[in-house]
């Protein structure tokens, strides 16, 4: 099974965040759930985006460096929104990660300076009319990265896989996590 470093959105290590979490261990997955935000969590995605730019996304990173810093071995790392970009980074620049799982955006790769890594294979998940999701960009990753699958569902909603927010999606959050659970299944496979 996978080792996996989920990371959380803007409105912080809500309950949504934790039972996507434990869906993925309910399929024999160990999954880290670190908190960037030290507790605080909001229901407000805009009070949770002021939190993050006050604390400043560098901290962010740096705390999310932090949280994988002991671990010795190969991991996914994954992100929810705002969780994607220490997910992505480290991704890109960690040596050994086994791949990446971007929910609800993502970055271009070149915002990290360095390329994506030859061979690592990353699933993006957003929504087709999300403002906040950067379809064009999970489309230019899709374009340039030939180990990348991203997935585009209807809507607009932004954080639809946290069943706690008015956002949540339940019939394209079962179908994030049939084709995540299928990403981490096919890891294993390869490893």
């Amino acid at each position: 099974m996978a080792e996996v470093v989920l990371f959380h959105h803007a409105l912080g290590l809500t309950p949504g965040v934790l039972a996507f979490a434990d869906d993925l261990r309910a399929a024999g997955h160990v999954v880290h759930t670190p908190d960037l935000f030290a507790g605080k969590t909001f229901d407000d995605l805009a009070d949770g985006i002021e939190h993050a730019e006050e604390v400043g996304f560098d901290v962010l990173l740096d705390r999310g460096r932090e949280a994988v810093a002991d671990l010795t071995h190969a991991v996914v790392h994954a992100g929810m929104s705002l969780g994607v970009l220490p997910a992505q980074l480290l991704a890109q620049t960690m040596d050994g990660a086994r791949g990446a799982v971007l929910l609800h955006g993502c970055i271009p790769p070149e915002e990290f300076e360095t390329p994506w890594p030859q061979g690592l294979r990353v699933q993006v998940h957003t929504m087709t009319d999300d403002d906040l999701g950067d379809v064009d960009v999970a489309r230019g990753v899709a374009a340039t990265v030939p180990t990348a699958e991203v997935f585009e569902y209807p809507g607009d909603a932004h954080l639809f896989t946290d069943r706690g927010t008015a956002d949540h999606d339940p019939a394209a959050a079962a179908l994030v996590l049939e084709r995540v659970l299928a990403f981490l299944a096919a890891l294993d496979e390869t490893a």
